[in-house]
């Protein structure tokens, strides 16, 4: 995907300073660079926006490929001493680190993505990533020959584990013949990995491949493969449609960002924990493309509206974990504690989560 950013304002960097006397300095600490077409594109993007919606009230200074652990505390903490008074921490494995730098700048805010830890001032923030993943499932259940779907799993964290269970629930309910096999890459970006993971996988019969990884490298062996087909994560990848991309996942932080910098401008912030999916907007569901059959368009768009409206959860009984045991009984719903802490597969999932 081609960076979409807005003018003057990329010159935003760490060590940026503005010729006016800006409200507020914001900053964000980023894991990969802002062009990977995915994660770390779509937080700049949203966060361009919000500089755009503020204008000169604030000053914005970014970080990219920021490494997770050590390196991560020492940007942290340059930002906080160079004058940031909130900081957005984009990746998970920014969490230790965050708390750390927090607990030395008691008056600077924190705001944590895809976190669980939080303080007086760190906030934690994340999508229910899971609701767009059931709605690739559906259509990737539907669309397999093969009846075999690969999956690239990045990290192993509830998060990537719960995207895997509601993807393969939901390609289950449309082909009950369907298959998953997941590679692990143990990393959230690595466009080397990230392609020798999908060739592997179309090289075992997948013809679908999903991903909870940040760059676009799939997309780019899938088209080379033929006769596969993918989903855009996180940013909307729409280079690669109307095929292999045929839909995607992608994130809209920008509200978010524009609330909670206006609380801290306005003096109202404190710390909260935001878990919001498609009915918040939060998760948007990307243009289902003309190689999706149309009935099958249909499905996958009333299901998004279904989830949208609270009709449905996709994490409904009867289900049960990989070994058997009972899980969810009969129009039973898993609650937010269980979703949060996932570590294991549903039953029909082989292999083992790491």
């Amino acid at each position: 995907m081609k960076t979409r950013i807005f003018g003057a304002l990329a010159a935003a960097t760490l060590s940026a300073s503005a010729s006016f006397a800006a409200d507020l300095k914001v900053g964000f600490v980023y894991v990969g660079p802002i062009n990977d077409g995915g994660w770390t594109q779509i937080h700049h993007e949203n966060a361009l926006v919000m500089k755009e919606y503020f204008g000169d009230k604030i000053d914005m200074v970014y970080q990219e490929n920021v490494a997770e652990g050590a390196d991560s505390e020492r940007v942290m903490t340059q930002m906080a001493l160079q004058g940031a008074d909130l900081i957005y921490t984009t990746s998970f494995g920014y969490g230790d680190p965050t708390i750390s730098v927090a607990k030395k700048f008691p008056n600077v805010k924190f705001e944590h993505a895809t976190g669980y830890q939080r303080a007086e001032n760190v906030s934690t923030y994340s999508a229910r990533f899971y609701e767009g993943r059931a709605i690739q499932g559906h259509i990737a259940g539907s669309m397999t020959k093969s009846n075999i779907v690969g999956y690239i799993a990045s990290v192993p964290i509830p998060e990537v584990v719960r995207g895997i269970n509601s993807a393969y629930i939901h390609a289950k309910k449309v082909n009950p013949d369907v298959e998953f096999k997941i590679i692990w890459i143990y990393t959230w970006l690595d466009p080397a990995k990230e392609a020798d993971a999908a060739q592997a996988l179309i090289e075992q019969g997948a013809d679908v491949i999903l991903q909870h990884t940040d760059t676009t490298a799939p997309h780019a062996a899938a088209q080379k493969a033929g006769n596969v087909i993918t989903f855009g994560q996180a940013a909307d990848m729409a280079d690669y449609g109307p095929s292999p991309r045929v839909s995607s996942i992608i994130d809209n932080w920008a509200p978010y960002y524009i609330e909670r910098t206006q609380e801290v401008l306005d003096g109202t912030w404190s710390s909260v924990d935001t878990w919001h999916g498609i009915g918040d907007q939060m998760v948007g569901i990307g243009e289902i493309s003309s190689a999706v059959p149309t009935e099958v368009k249909i499905e996958a768009l009333a299901l998004k509206f279904r989830i949208a409206s609270g009709e449905y959860e996709p994490f409904t009984g009867p289900l049960n974990k990989q070994d058997g045991t009972p899980w969810l009984a009969e129009g039973e719903t898993a609650d937010d504690g269980t979703l949060a802490g996932m570590m294991f597969y549903v039953e029909g999932i082989e292999g083992d989560v790491p």
